[in-house]
């Protein structure tokens, strides 16, 4: 009797969901930090403040849309404007140009649509979980040293992420006291509320709410959204594209992509879909593609995802994508209704709140810490010097240092897989041993063939391939079942090595198990015939058959050589 299971059920991924009332409120909390935020990056990128405002609305809502990260929340970064003033001023082109600023968002759009639609999202399969700590890890100490000037009235002279938090430790005598006390107590108000349980979502709202109002209403000397610039009561403006700066921002429209892409992709790793769906990192390339090129056409600045306002969301109690639509749709309603009313909002309530955001983050990736260095020291320093690269260098070089350690590491994880054992019959089956360090004559021997076949475990499997000198009467059957066999020419000449060593003493070698796609490879650079096509012997779905074929190969070749040995013994 054959037992039958019903197929699993698929996650639906799809969809906008319904919305929740946590949504509701979360969209509301982030798009209220949406406005001192959002003026606050497009300054420090010397763009006009408002369109840090207009970055929030249109690619907020398109990006949440669309995106497979459900909590991603798509809009400007400090990163992400930083990189855009350098591109433009690259390019030779005026950050208040609106043209140009149109340009480069949409360009940046594009760039990512086409990553998003070729499925370039899999390359982020192969960055580490090492690396990624450290990259997130390091994005979340900038979101922290990013507001010291906004929660303590200090601005730090470093450029260095942790070198601002050592000069404003060193120069703690020049914190303004106002400063810090209202910033204390939003974290302080945060921390209580959190352990009330009915309200533990609404612990970031509550905190905004509860400290901004005295505050305001006392006029304490502190700094205030309005500080920073007008909030105009109007929706984003129409912008137009200017098709002459395409040529000298094609480069840097790359750049920006992929600094937004590589924040996004620590998002993904950081913030997982409450309803247990996985995300998807080329659809979310297609996501913030396609809210670039909306936004660019509605005065934003390119944009991309925010960890700082992903964690807003997160923290507010955002359950589905809504929460990003709403969080758009909420900006545009403050600005437009009540716009300068947000003014009144201090600064250090933002910088409280973003310090234990930034702490959230970090706690958040703890347990992957304490995993990376229990590890292995290899992957520890991959975190180490990502994190020194990501708080240290501009983010897009930390971006390309992040992957290139993800290579090497991969490169030796796989190198280290490569392995030459003996498979030895033990009654009707095989069992698995240390290989010989000198082939045994009168007998065949089976050796399996473990890795990836490429060019830096060759040494080491040179050194576990049993010695040959003084065999005889010998063979050996090569099994290579379930190697991916990396095409690499240091393979196959290795393999060439091997072959004509063996052949110098008389010894036959068969492969078996050789997956068909590796077969075609040694037909298209002539091994193949070197090897002898009856030597090869592809893998079949039955465990062990194409064994039991090579190794009846294998005895028939020995007995061959043998035999031609006893007829010809001057020659042999």
């Amino acid at each position: 009797m054959t037992a039958t299971t019903s197929p699993r059920p698929r996650r639906r991924t799809g969809g906008l969901g319904r919305p929740t009332g946590r949504d509701v409120v979360s969209g509301f909390v982030t798009g209220l930090f949406s406005i001192p935020e959002g003026m606050a990056y497009a300054s420090i990128g010397n763009f006009s403040a408002p369109l840090g405002l207009w970055s929030g609305i249109v690619p907020t809502i398109v990006g949440s849309m669309f995106t497979r990260t459900v909590l991603m929340v798509t809009t400007l970064t400090s990163a992400i404007a930083l990189t855009s003033q350098s591109v433009l001023k690259g390019a030779g082109l005026d950050p208040g140009d609106l043209g140009a600023v149109a340009t480069l968002t949409v360009m940046v759009g594009v760039v990512m649509l086409v990553m998003g639609l070729l499925k370039l999202g899999s390359v982020m399969s192969y960055v580490s979980t090492a690396v990624m700590t450290g990259f997130t890890t390091g994005i979340a100490l900038q979101i922290i040293a990013g507001v010291i000037h906004d929660a303590t009235g200090y601005s730090p002279q470093s450029s260095n992420t942790v070198g601002k938090i050592v000069d404003a430790v060193a120069n703690i005598d020049q914190w303004q006291l106002a400063s810090v006390l209202v910033s204390a107590a939003t974290i302080g108000v945060w921390v209580v509320v959190r352990f009330i349980k009915p309200i533990r979502s609404l612990a970031t709202l509550v905190a905004l709410l509860v400290v901004t109002v005295p505050v305001a209403l006392l006029g304490l000397d502190v700094e205030y959204v309005s500080d920073i610039a007008t909030i105009p009561r109007a929706l984003p403006p129409l912008s137009l594209p200017d098709i002459a700066a395409i040529p000298a921002l094609m480069t840097g429209a790359v750049a920006v992509a992929l600094v937004a892409l590589a924040q996004a992709a620590g998002i993904s790793a950081a913030v997982g879909n409450p309803d247990g769906t996985r995300s998807d990192a080329s659809k979310d390339f297609t996501a913030q593609g396609l809210a670039n090129i909306a936004g660019g056409f509605f005065s934003a600045l390119p944009t991309g995802g925010s960890m700082s306002r992903t964690g807003v969301a997160t923290s507010a109690g955002a359950r589905t994508r809504w929460s990003g639509i709403f969080a758009g749709l909420w900006l545009a309603l403050i600005v437009l209704l009540v716009g300068p009313f947000a003014g009144y909002i201090p600064m250090p309530v933002i910088g409280g709140l973003m310090f234990v955001i930034g702490g959230e983050l970090v706690a958040g990736r703890w347990d992957d810490i304490v995993l990376v260095f229990r590890t292995s020291a290899l992957s520890a320093a991959a975190l180490v010097v990502t994190f020194a690269a990501t708080t240290a260098l501009p983010l897009q070089q930390a971006i390309f240092i992040g992957a290139g350690l993800s290579i090497i590491l991969s490169v030796v994880a796989l190198s280290r897989t490569g392995r030459i054992l003996e498979v030895v019959r033990q009654g009707d089956g095989w069992i698995v041993e240390n290989p010989p360090q000198s082939l045994p004559s009168h007998r065949t021997t089976v050796l399996h063939y473990t890795g990836g076949s490429i060019f830096a475990e060759v040494n080491r499997l040179q050194e576990d391939w049993p010695l040959v000198k003084g065999t005889t009467d010998a063979a050996i059957v090569l099994s290579m079942r379930g190697s991916p066999m990396v095409p690499s020419a240091t393979f196959l000449k290795a393999l060439d090595q091997i072959v004509a060593d063996l052949r110098a003493e008389g010894i036959s070698l068969v492969l078996c198990g050789v997956p068909p796609k590796f077969a075609e490879l040694l037909t298209h650079t002539g091994r193949l015939t070197h090897l002898g096509p009856e030597n090869v012997v592809i893998e079949t779905p039955r465990l062990a058959e194409s064994l039991e074929t090579a190794y009846a190969r294998a005895e028939t070749l020995r007995t061959e050589a043998r035999n031609e040995a006893s007829r010809d013994p001057k020659g042999a």
